[in-house]
């Protein structure tokens, strides 16, 4: 059951979730909390005796937060491995459910598992949800006056709260007119993005264009299927209008 209490959003899960440093777990729990700090997504909050407290070290701290009250701030330590103030203990949180509960700074630590899957970037929202679904509709892309990509066989990648992104095959885009990127980025739900930059004219405009190579599986229908971010995309004649261009 979700509540929400000074403002802070708290749900139960009932995966199994472990944090690793220097190659040890720890914090091993089926019982985490998903705590949304921020609106967008969730992180856990792991029960006291899901933690292995001998590898944490007092580091004399108070950690403040508004909402969710002070917390003691520990150092996490595997051997030569330390992540220095990478754990937050909230003793008497403000929040009734965090009482007794700690949270672990995401990049600190080595590797995070859900049951025993690695997950990445951040942890994944249970309220959100893809689908990719496939088109016949007609899509165009186009920028600066030049079409770039033209399909009826087009996969629409559908995302909780996010607009809709049209996926074309390699073979229905412009590929000379595209430029590899160095540029890479990774998404919880979708997997690893590698980028393009696209020469219209004399105008090279840069990282508009990306592919999943290797997609997570709820994301493998867009597998190496390029999309596009703020050109202008016709569908079936009308231009879509992006939230995210505004």
């Amino acid at each position: 059951m979700t509540t929400a209490q000074n403002g802070v959003r708290v749900e139960p899960s009932a995966k199994r979730v472990r944090v690793y440093l220097g190659g040890r777990p720890v914090a091993d729990s089926s019982r985490p909390l998903l705590v949304w700090e921020n609106p967008y997504y969730p992180t856990y909050y792991f029960p006291a005796g899901d933690v292995d407290r001998d590898l944490l070290v007092a580091d004399g701290e108070t950690a403040h937060s508004p909402e969710r009250g002070d917390a003691e701030v520990f150092t996490v330590k595997v051997g030569p491995a330390a992540a220095r103030g990478a754990a937050q203990h909230y003793e008497a949180s403000p929040v009734e459910e965090l009482r007794g509960h700690f949270r672990f700074e995401w990049e600190a630590m080595d590797s995070w598992f859900e049951e025993d899957e690695e997950i990445f970037v951040h942890v994944r929202s249970p309220h959100t949800r893809i689908d990719v679904l496939p088109s016949s509709r007609h899509i165009r892309v186009d920028i600066d006056g030049v079409t770039i990509a033209e399909t009826r066989n087009a996969r629409l990648l559908f995302e909780t709260g996010l607009p809709t992104r049209y996926y074309v095959p390699q073979t229905h885009v412009r590929m000379d007119l595209l430029e590899r990127s160095d540029t890479v980025t990774r998404c919880p739900y979708k997997g690893t993005a590698r980028y393009w930059s696209i020469r219209a004219g004399d105008r090279l405009h840069t990282d508009l264009a990306w592919s999943y190579p290797t997609p997570l599986p709820e994301s493998q229908k867009a597998a190496g299927l390029i999309a596009f971010y703020k050109v202008d995309i016709y569908v079936d004649g009308v231009l879509q209008v992006d939230p995210k261009r505004r």
